[in-house]
């Protein structure tokens, strides 16, 4: 049995890990949103590997397009929730000296 993914299998587990991801940001749960995080980006990783070597068939693209689409309406929504998060994180360090490593 050939467990191979298709292009849209990739974008799909990418939608899945985002949809992961809100429900981790919905939760307050940032270290989960930074897990599904690194679960997309692996994803992506693998998918722009993958996109050099084949085509998404024709038939295909508009379901990837409804995909893309869902997937950024849950950045929106994770970004709009990390907002008050991220600004008490960067007020934790106002006065402290920026270090460059």
């Amino acid at each position: 049995m050939n467990m191979e993914l298709t292009l849209i299998d990739f974008y799909l587990a990418i939608e899945d890990s985002s949809s992961k991801m809100l429900k981790a940001a919905q939760s307050k749960d940032w270290e989960g949103v930074a897990r599904y995080e690194g679960t997309c980006a692996l994803l992506i990783e693998q998918l722009r590997f993958r996109a050099q070597q084949e085509e998404l068939a024709p038939e295909l693209r508009k379901q990837k397009a409804l995909i893309m689409q869902r997937i950024l309406r849950n950045d929106a929504q994770i970004r709009t929730l990390a907002e008050p998060w991220m600004a008490q994180f960067e007020h934790m360090f106002d006065g402290q000296p920026h270090v460059m490593h």
